[in-house]
């Protein structure tokens, strides 16, 4: 049986009671939110922290709100909070797209937005998602708050941007006119992590039947994408028609500056023509739904 190293044990009775706590032991630290990547890496001693900081009772980080002209979530808000959110689901149908595949309702019903995002797994659906939204992460510490681009909050694999002492409490997206998101992804079995997997945002301009990309986030996922962002295709894209000879060179342009790697999810040569592919075909999906020709 696989058995946890000894380790001590707070639960947090507030954001500023957890920042005190994480102050305290710094690296030896650990938050505790939905536990599905933090307790199995324990048992393997992958992970050996001397406490556990548990902040599920913070009832106050888990929300899915619309302020500002944005829309706002929690940190401790759980991912089957977030598919089931109408709300997310109106303005972000990446949001539905990418939750809908993630683990199991069991993992969903338990599991944090908040938590698998620092949990920086290089096949992390949502790390994809937030970045093709470009998102952004607004960080708490013994300083105050700070905001961090969604695509600059993953330093390196299972690395972000998050201090021993401070904590991600808030995901927020802007609601622009416009615009249409979707996610695909290909698994080796339903609720799997990805072989590859592929997230757009994507906001026109124009009218009738010609319609420009004028802003565009394309986010990959399992494929050796630097921050998770396809940002040659992005850059070749802004500007140019929403048609298919733009999003089929895009796919290609993706492809090209990927650096997946071969493992026991498939070739790398595998895992780049998926990346083409499906970079291609979530456009198409994202242009169709800004048009309004697509849910």
């Amino acid at each position: 049986m696989q058995v946890p190293a000894n380790v001590d044990y707070e639960k947090a009775t507030s954001v500023q009671h957890a920042l005190a706590l994480l102050a305290r032991f710094g690296p030896e630290a650990k938050v505790l939110a939905g536990g599905h990547s933090l307790i199995p890496m324990m048992k393997l001693r992958l992970a050996q922290p001397e406490l556990l900081v548990d902040i599920n009772g913070l009832t106050e980080l888990c929300y899915i709100t619309r302020k500002n002209g944005e829309l706002r979530i929690g940190t401790l808000t759980r991912h089957a909070q977030l598919l089931e959110s109408e709300l997310a689901s109106e303005h972000f149908a990446i949001m539905h797209d990418a939750e809908r595949v993630i683990a199991d309702p069991i993992v969903r019903n338990w599991g944090t937005v908040g938590g698998s995002l620092c949990q920086a797994d290089p096949s992390e659906d949502l790390s994809a998602a937030f970045a093709a939204m470009k998102g952004t992460m607004v960080i708490h510490g013994p300083g105050g708050s700070r905001e961090v681009s969604a695509r600059a909050f993953h330093t390196g694999p299972y690395e972000t941007v998050v201090g021993p002492s401070e904590l991600l409490t808030e995901i927020r997206l802007p609601i622009r006119p416009g615009g249409g998101s979707g996610y695909l992804k290909v698994a080796r079995r339903a609720g799997d992590w990805p072989v590859g997997a592929a997230g757009a945002a994507v906001w026109l301009s124009g009218a009738g039947g010609r319609h420009m990309i004028a802003d565009v986030g394309i986010g990959l996922t399992a494929v050796g994408a630097t921050h998770f962002v396809a940002a040659e295709a992005e850059e070749f894209l802004r500007g140019r028609p929403a048609d298919e000879e733009s999003l089929a060179r895009a796919g290609e342009i993706a492809a090209e500056h990927v650096r997946p790697v071969t493992d026991q999810r498939g070739p790398a040569d595998y895992k780049r023509h998926l990346v083409q592919e499906l970079t291609t075909r979530v456009l198409r999906v994202a242009v169709a739904r800004a048009r309004g020709l697509a849910s």
